[in-house]
Formats: structure tokens, sequence, C-alpha cells
């Protein structure tokens, strides 16, 4: 993979940090007692890989005695550290910049590794390689990722899920040459574990959780999505109005309602 790719899949996710940490879910209580049962020991130092905003770095503050959000994107890293400020600046939480192949950590340091909807934008066998370099003998790693659209209906499903499709199309079409982000298939991240011979025990485990949204909320988790993002930034003016019909069918569904929708996640984990 090289070092453009890498920058380019840095690059995908600035300019909407805000909105990405507004409208995203927040891990499930599920996901902290599956990896505690799986570590087998107090937790004491977690790395949150690709942490993003840092939802999924929040989650752990009454579980472990330190916790380290890795971020390279300066834009969802300040989003993060802005939220840690408002917290009160947790001690034992901080936000640094660092890529996924190249973790500014001591060797055998961390008892537990995140990527939360991150590993796939990840060149995943040098960074399964940095991974085990960093956890010590017994530790875990933890890919893990929500199936898009959320549970909602059948018609706003498949109008978000033919939204997404059109904007990640126009997105590769206006991108210049050697400027395109790359994604690694989600389906392949157990395979990829097993492939790197680096742990004694795999495997994949599915849950799910359920969140109160609104159609504010519903519009703008489509909106959160990179391909999306990435065709606005590149002016597709006709996405921009497809996205705005999109919240209009979300708002005569939803109404004024608070409902329930459904997060799925699958979780594929190693350990070493």
């Amino acid at each position: 993979m090289s070092e453009q790719v890498r920058q380019n899949n840095v690059d995908r996710f600035s300019g909407f940090g805000n909105l990405y940490d507004q409208s995203r879910p927040k891990a499930p209580v599920d996901l902290i007692n599956i990896l505690a049962m799986y570590l087998g020991r107090p937790l004491e130092v977690i790395a949150d890989v690709g942490c993003g905003t840092g939802l999924s770095s929040f989650i752990w503050l009454d579980h472990a005695k330190q916790i380290i959000g890795i971020e390279p994107n300066d834009d969802m890293r300040a989003v993060a550290i802005t939220r840690w400020e408002e917290n009160g600046r947790p001690g034992q939480l901080h936000f640094i910049k660092g890529l996924s192949y190249e973790l500014p950590l001591e060797a055998a340091s961390v008892d537990l590794v995140t990527c939360s909807q991150s590993f796939h934008w990840m060149d995943p066998q040098p960074t399964l390689q940095e991974i085990a370099r960093v956890l010590r003998p017994g530790g875990v790693f933890a890919a893990y990722d929500c199936d898009w659209p959320p549970s909602a209906s059948t018609e706003l499903e498949q109008a978000y899920e033919a939204l997404i499709q059109v904007a990640e199309k126009r997105a590769s079409d206006l991108s210049e040459s050697g400027k395109e982000a790359y994604k690694w298939p989600k389906d392949q991240h157990l395979q990829q574990i097993r492939k790197s011979g680096l742990f004694r025990y795999s495997r994949e485990i599915v849950f799910h959780h359920w969140e109160s949204c609104d159609a504010d909320r519903y519009a703008n988790l489509a909106l959160s999505q990179g391909g999306l993002q990435t065709a606005l930034k590149l002016g597709a003016g006709e996405i921009a109005t497809a996205a705005e019909q999109f919240r209009v069918l979300v708002k005569r569904e939803f109404g004024d309602e608070i409902r329930p929708i459904l997060f799925g996640y699958r979780m594929r984990i190693g350990v070493k």
C-alpha cells in the first residue's frame, strides 16, 4: 500500500467531525463485557486505534486505568479533544496523533487494542504486526463495525442504501487519479487476523444495540458516511439534492417522533 493511499484514507474524514460525533452510535455495554470476558484479567491499558472523535474511547472511562485514543486525522482528533475538555479532562484518557502501522506505544504495553468502524481503512497486515507488537501476552485485539443502515423500516433502509451507493459512485467518478481512498473488505477482517499468524485464538461475534433516534439524526447518519461527504466535497450538487430529498423522506416517516432503531454489530477478535 502506497503512502499516498494511506494519506487519502486519512484525509477522507476531514471536514465533518462534529456531524460524525453527533450522529454515530456509541458502542454498547455488551462490547465492554464481551472483551472483558476474553481478556480475563483487569484491564489496565487500552489503545483505541482510529478512534475518530472519541466515541469509542470515552466508553472505557470506568473500565480502564489508561485509555489512549489514536487518530491520524486532525479534524476528528480535535473534536475528541474538545469533548475531553467538556468532560473535565479525565486524567486517564489521552488523544494522540498516530498511524495504525506506526503506533506511538512501547512494546508489550497494552492489554486491549480496539478499532471501531476503522480497521477497513487500515492496511491490515502491517497494522496487525504493529498491534501484536504493543499487546501484552494474552492481550486482545478487536475490530468492530456497525451494519449500515441501522434497522428502521423497509422504505428508509432502501432509500439510505440507494443514496450511499450513488454518492460513492459519484465520489469515485470525481476523484482525481491517485487520490482515491481505499477500503479493505470488512468481511475479510477475521481472515486477515488468522492470516497474520500472530494470534492464538480468533473468532467473530455478532451482537446488537437499540438507540433512540429522531428524523434529523437518522438523516445525518447517512450524511456522516465518508463516501457521501467525499462526493459533497468534490462538488457533486446532485448528491446534495439527493441527500435533501432523503431528509424529507425521513422526516415524513418519523414525523416529530423519537423512535428506537437497531444497530447490528460484527466484531472480529484476536487473542495474542
